[in-house]
This record gives C-alpha cells, structure tokens and sequence, in this order.
C-alpha cells in the first residue's frame, strides 16, 4: 500500500499568513489598501510597488524558506487577497509629511524609524513613534532633528541665506508657518526678480525647509496627469522659471491650493477608477508674475528678491553647506513660532476677511507675537499683483480704461465686446464672441473689484431674449484717487528741469483722509521755484483737474483760470496754480484758497 506525501500550503497562502502575522492591512480614504507593521512605526505601506509590502513579503519568503524564492503568479494571488482583507476595513486617514488641525500639528521626519515633530499651543517635542498614520513617497528626503539655539538665532540664519528686505522676510516666515498648518488653504509663494537674484535657490532652499525632497524644484508638467502624480507625492513643491501658464494649469494650481480631487481609470481595468485627493503648499519662480492668470493671481504671495552684487555672491557648495549647518537652528525657531501661532490662533478676529482669509488670520497671529506688519504687507502686496494681472490680461486692461474714462457701463457682453477697441493683433487671451466675453468678465470679476471696480450681473435685458446685463463702475473714491494722480502725472510730464523724463511716474502721493477726498501732493513742485519750469496751460490744466477732485464747491466759488499766469512762477501750495508776482515774495497761496 502506498502513501502519498501530503502537500503543504501553497506559496500563495504562506504569503497571506506572513502578512496577516505582521501587518495591519487598512485602506485609506481615497480607496487605496496598505499595510501597518505591527509594534514598529505608524507608517503606512503600499501593498504593491518597489518599496511596498510585495516586496517585502517576497524578502520574508526568501528567509523563512531556505533560500526559495515565491513566484510571480504567488506573490500576485497574495496581493489580490491581501487588497481584499484591507478593503473589508473601514477608512482611515493616512497622511503625507504633514497632518493636524487647529490644537496639533504632527510633522513626518522622513527617517525609516517613524520619528515625527508634534507642535501644540504648549510647545512642540520629539516623538519616537507619530500618532498620526502617515505614508511615504520616493519624493521624500529626511528632515534632520531641530535643535534649540538662542532666542532669534534661527530666523536670523534664514534671513542670512535669503536676499530680500525685511518686509518680504517677514511674509516668508509667516507662510512657512502657514505652510505646516494642513487644514488651511496655503497661497502659492512666488519668488519674483531679474536674472542673477537667486530665485532658484531660495525657492529650493524654502521648499527644503518645509517638505525635503531630491527634487524639491520641478519642470512645468505637461499634463493634468503628470501635475497630479507629481502633487499626490509630495506635500510641497515648486515649480521654477515660469513664464506663462496655460489655463489648465493655472486652473489645476488654483484648485491645489483650496483642494483638489483627481478621478482617473484605474491600470488594466475597464470600469474602475482611481482617485487623488489633496491640497498642498506651492511654490513658484518667475519674472514677470503679471504674465500670470487673473484667478491665480489672486493666490500668489509675491516677494520681490534683490539682485546679488558680485563681490556677495556664493557658490552653490557654499550655500549648500551654509543651508545644511542652519537647518537644525532654523527648524526649531519655526516650530517654536509655530506652537505660539496654534496659542494665539483662537484670539484673531479680523474686521475684514481677504480671499485667503485662513491665510490672513495665521498672518495676523504672527503680527500679534513678533510685532510685525505682515498682513498689511500681504494685502498691499495682493493689489499690485492684481492690477500687474490686469495688465496683462489685454482684455481685462481694456475694461478697466472703459471704465476708468466713462465712470461705469452696462450692457450685454456682445455690446462690450462691439465697444471695446480690437487689439491690433490676435491674442488668444482676447474673447472670440460674446459667450466667451461673458465667462471671461465673470472670471475677471474678483480681481477687477481688487482694484476698484464693482461688477454686478444679476440682471437680464426685459426683451424676450433675456440677455445677461452686466454692469461696471469705478468706486467714488478710486476715481478719484486715479483721476487725481493722472493729474499728477501729467503735472510732472511738463517740468523736465527737476529730472524726471517726460513719461516717468511722479514721486508725488496720493493719500486719503478720513472723510475727504485725496489731494495731490507736490511739495518738490513748490520747493523747486522758479525753476519748475510749468507752462501756463499744463499748470492751468492740472491746478482744475486737482481743484475739481479735492474741493467740490471749487468750481463754485473761483474760476480756476484766473490763476494761469503766462511764465514760470512759484506755485501755490493747495491748487498748485503759478503765484501772481505781485502778491510779493512771501506769498504761498492764493487769497481764494
């Protein structure tokens, strides 16, 4: 009688025993299945992969088994099943570098033992294992330890390896806070200058501070596709020297500062999908930041960087190594300021909310600690880039003359677009037809309101075609802001003796009182003499044009042409109209004013 040698278990099972036996199989919220080892670091591993539990399990094989090797066709059964014991468990959320909300913030150190940095209102510690469940990806570099120096030394060692001025430094370190805080919207640093201002480098140097890479700066991606493979693997990134941005691209930006979600079909199926989900912190270089989209303007936090002299420039060795002995320092004098914002957070209360206005509170919460003036300076800052936008944009900078010149405007979109000068050649930023005129009025709304223009398209056309109305008016006191500094302008185009070419924007302000409107003022005007060189008409035209906009019973009470005097003469400190020589030397303003 024979026996027959009973078979063991299949390679396929040993493989499904070894995993269940060390590893915690979940799934995360987006739907992806991963393994946790179990007693060892909070990190979630991908089941498929180089660097996932395939591998891992197939080097196990390897050792419990004397040297045999699993088959392909095992280690795929074994995954398949593994997919489905993770799939059985309900979502968990598994984060990448960074996680937290309001009260803590837990930052992933990178290093293969789990080590992570938790921030809270109380201060911020070393922990051996994190207490959030965070993924890694091959975009990833190590984080080094922070270490505590003297009070201010660290943000003093990151001022010495930036070149900007204080203003600009200050909005920096307030978006690296910002930039560790997760459940914020975060606006996309933009480091603007001229060539040979390091913006490459800063960029990279920011970027390495807040989520280390190998490849911290990035090519512009080619596609949705590529952009998302990039995002969903690194939780900061920069994309450097950009000059123009497609639309899908300044659209897929705007959406990964907010949020952003990704559908795409899965790999080798016909009707299952995969979906990325995340919203990151972003950086970009460039020159020309107006050559940007109006909506993404919007979301740009632009610090001008200062051209390096040549006896002050550094190689990249230098730099590098200057970088590698100040971050330790530099780490903890964020988290330091970043346990200090998490405190004062819950006491901001701003009267006015701007668009990033999460943004804005983590800037007034810096403010309030270090008694800066950081969200003054963003929103100053936030205005020009706008109206740079504008300029940009041929379309938009043809609005805003329309309305600059007639006050307002209503109509449909096609009348706009009939009354509006053609550019002198195609530009694809121009509307080709009314629809288009319309979405791109709607685009351009919250940056025209920026800068002073109201926009407002609730109503419809009582005809039978009901056509969307639209109308456009320059706020009262924008107009005249802007009409007195063309006055101004044009005040100083005709003086060349005091230096400024004829198309040179005059040094003089424009300032607004409470409850007044805003004067012109040309103290250099008055304190040049005789020699300011106005013509009669050019200060006949510029002393009615300011007389108009600063005193609205001017016309009223004076006729304004009884101050154009022919010849240069002193000027008149209020009107700035030329001195009857005959009111004496001693005279400074006219007896009407």
């Amino acid at each position: 009688m024979s026996t027959q040698k009973e078979k063991g278990p299949s390679q396929a099972s040993q493989l499904v025993a070894l995993a269940r036996e060390r590893y915690d199989l979940v799934t995360s919220e987006d739907g992806r299945p991963y393994g946790v080892r179990k007693h060892g670091p909070n990190l979630a591993m991908p089941l498929r992969g180089k660097a996932g539990l395939r591998s891992q399990m197939a080097r196990l094989f390897t050792d419990i088994n004397e040297g045999a090797v699993a088959s392909q066709s095992a280690l795929a059964d074994a995954m398949t099943v593994l997919e489905g014991m993770a799939a059985a468990n309900d979502p968990v959320p598994v984060m990448l570098r960074v996680a937290g909300d309001a009260h803590q913030v837990v930052v992933d150190l990178g290093t293969a033992d789990g080590r992570c940095v938790v921030a809270s209102p109380e201060g911020w510690s070393l922990r051996d294992r994190s207490p959030v469940l965070f993924r890694r990806s091959g975009a990833m570099a190590v984080m080094p330890e922070p270490v505590q120096v003297r009070s201010g030394e660290g943000l003093a060692l990151l001022r010495g390896l930036v070149n900007m001025d204080d203003e600009a430094f200050h909005q920096l370190v307030a978006w690296l806070i910002a930039a560790w805080i997760p459940h914020i919207p975060h606006p996309v640093l933009t480091f603007k200058g001229e060539q040979g201002t390091g913006k490459s480098k800063a960029a990279q140097t920011i970027v390495n501070l807040v989520d280390p890479s190998p490849a911290a700066k990035r090519s512009q991606p080619r596609d949705v596709k590529a952009w998302a493979t990039q995002a969903f693997n690194s939780w900061a990134l920069c994309l450097d020297n950009i000059s123009t941005i497609p639309p899908w691209l300044s659209d897929t930006l705007c959406k990964a500062v907010t949020g952003d979600g990704i559908v795409d079909r899965a790999l080798y199926t016909d009707d299952d999908v995969v979906v990325l989900t995340f919203r990151r912190v972003l950086a970009m270089t460039t020159i020309d930041a107006g050559a940007l989209a109006g909506d993404l303007a919007e979301r740009l936090l632009v610090l001008d960087l200062q051209l390096i002299d040549e006896n002050r420039r550094r190689t990249e060795e230098e730099l590098d190594d200057a970088f590698s002995d100040a971050r330790p320092a530099i780490l903890a004098a964020l988290f330091d300021l970043l346990s200090a914002v998490l405190r004062e957070l819950p006491r901001v209360r701003l009267e006015r909310m701007p668009r990033m206005a999460d943004f804005a509170r983590v800037l007034a919460a810096v403010d309030q600690i270090n008694g800066w003036n950081t969200l003054a300076s963003y929103t100053t800052s936030s205005a020009e880039v706008a109206a740079d936008a504008l300029e940009g944009d041929p379309f938009g900078s043809a609005v805003v003359s329309l309305v600059e010149a007639d006050g307002s405007w209503a109509g449909t979109a096609g009348m706009l677009l009939e009354h509006l000068p053609n550019p002198d050649t195609v530009h694809p930023k121009w509307p080709k037809d009314a629809t288009r005129a319309g979405g791109q009025l709607k685009r351009l709304a919250p940056i025209l309101r920026s800068v002073g223009i109201t926009f407002d398209d609730s109503k419809r056309t009582p005809d039978r075609h009901r056509q969307r109305l639209y109308t456009l008016a320059a706020t009262p006191d924008t107009r005249d802001a802007r009409i007195t500094a063309s006055a101004a302008s044009t005040a100083s185009a005709s003086r060349p003796d005091l230096g400024f070419p004829a198309d040179a924007s005059h040094p003089a302000s424009v300032r607004t009182v409470s409850g007044q409107r805003p004067q012109a003022a040309f103290a250099d005007a008055a304190d040049a003499g005789p020699d300011a060189g106005f013509t009669s008409a050019s200060a006949t035209d510029a002393s009615s044009d300011l007389r108009e906009q600063t005193s609205p019973d001017a016309a009223d009470t004076a006729d304004a042409g009884k101050h154009a005097i022919s010849g240069p003469h002193p000027l008149c400190t209020v009107c700035q109209g030329p001195l009857d020589p005959a009111s004496g030397p001693e005279a400074t303003t006219h007896p009407c004013c």
